[in-house]
């Protein structure tokens, strides 16, 4: 039921430098673009082959987006979580509360896709996605906005 690495998440102070050595010193292509209501850039989807993606995101605006902490930034903080991508999130989240594994409710995203969120035995936060036919992460085109 577990596909691959979806993403890595990362959140920075600096989204264009970070992009700019991500994408633009190692290559990775520009997947698509998160926008916020007020039109602001504040995050990237990394194309790393194969259908495995890096996201990177602005702190606060992130904050701003979906909530959460906003903590200062400092080396060895700016993990935000994984993602995995999984078939029949339905199911696969199903046999893991079963299993006593603590799920939210599976929810669709600002990209399309169906998440549902845990963390594991140290509190590292996990993101389980299964993509649908509207998923940007599927579409044959890069350089997409989603908008939010």
């Amino acid at each position: 039921m577990i596909r691959r690495l979806a993403h890595l998440c990362l959140v920075t102070d600096n989204l264009e430098r970070m992009v700019e050595f991500y994408s633009g010193k190692l290559g990775l292509p520009v997947k698509f673009i998160f926008k916020n209501k007020a039109g602001q850039i504040f995050g990237y989807y990394l194309d790393c082959g194969d259908s495995t993606f890096m996201e990177i995101f602005d702190r606060v605006l992130k904050q701003k987006q979906w909530g959460g902490g906003t903590e200062p930034l400092t080396p060895g903080n700016r993990y935000s979580h994984l993602c995995l991508e999984v078939t029949d999130l339905v199911e696969f989240r199903t046999a893991l509360i079963a299993k006593g594994v603590k799920m939210t409710e599976i929810a669709k995203g600002m990209d399309q896709s169906y998440q549902s969120w845990t963390s594991d035995p140290d509190g590292n936060p996990m993101e389980l996605m299964e993509y649908t036919t509207k998923s940007p992460q599927v579409q044959r085109t890069s350089g997409m906005v989603v908008q939010g």
